[in-house]
C-alpha cells in the first residue's frame, strides 16, 4: 500500500511517498512543492494544487496523510496560520476532488509514532526516519517531516479503521 505524507506550507510543501509491505516500510519518493515566497497568494495556492495534482497523479497513493496545524508551529501569527489553512485547503480540495482516503495526525500524534516522544525536535524526528527507512542520505526537514506523518500512518492505519468499524457498529 502506497501513502503519501504532507506536511502543508505555504511556500513549501512536504511530500513523502512510502510503500508499505506488511511490517516493512519503503521510501519511494520525497521532496518538497515550492512555491515562490514573492507571488501573490492566489498564485502559490493554484502552483501547490497543480503539483500536489502531479504527484497524485505520478504516486498512486492509496491514503494520504496530512499534519494537522499546530498553532505554536506558526508562531502565534494568526496571519500565518490564515495562510497556513489556505494552503491545506487547496491540498485537500484536490485529494478530495480524486477521491482519494484522506487522514489527518497531529504533530505530537507523528512524533510519538516516529520516536516515541511526542515533543521531540525536528532533528531527532529526522534521525528516527533516516533509520526506520534505513536511509544513507539527508532529507530536507520538510521532507522528513512529510515522510514521518506517511510513517505515523503506516503504523496507526489499521488500528484507525477497526476503530472507524467499532464506531460504526454502535
Amino acid at each position: 500500500m502506497r501513502i503519501l505524507g504532507l506536511d502543508p506550507g505555504s511556500v513549501r510543501t512536504g511530500y513523502g511517498l512510502v510503500e508499505k509491505d506488511g511490517p516493512r516500510l519503503h521510501l519511494i519518493d520525497a521532496g518538497v512543492l515550492p512555491c515562490p515566497r514573492t507571488a501573490p497568494l492566489a498564485d502559490r495556492l493554484a502552483r501547490l494544487a497543480g503539483g500536489l495534482a502531479e504527484l497524485v497523479e505520478r504516486a498512486a497513493p492509496a491514503t494520504v496523510v496530512l499534519e494537522t496545524p499546530f498553532h505554536h508551529r506558526v508562531h502565534g501569527n494568526s496571519r500565518s496560520l490564515i495562510v497556513l489553512a489556505q494552503a491545506r485547503g487547496a491540498l485537500l480540495s484536490v485529494l478530495g476532488g480524486r477521491g482519494l482516503e484522506v487522514r489527518e495526525y497531529s504533530p505530537a500524534e507523528v512524533k510519538s509514532a516516529v520516536t516515541g516522544d511526542g515533543r521531540a525536535g525536528k532533528q531527532q524526528v529526522g534521525r528516527m526516519v533516516r533509520l526506520l527507512l534505513a536511509l544513507d542520505g539527508e532529507l530536507g526537514a520538510d521532507a522528513a517531516d512529510a515522510v514521518a506523518v506517511a510513517i505515523c500512518a503506516a503504523k496507526r492505519l489499521r488500528a484507525d479503521r477497526i476503530s472507524a468499524l467499532h464506531r460504526r457498529s454502535k
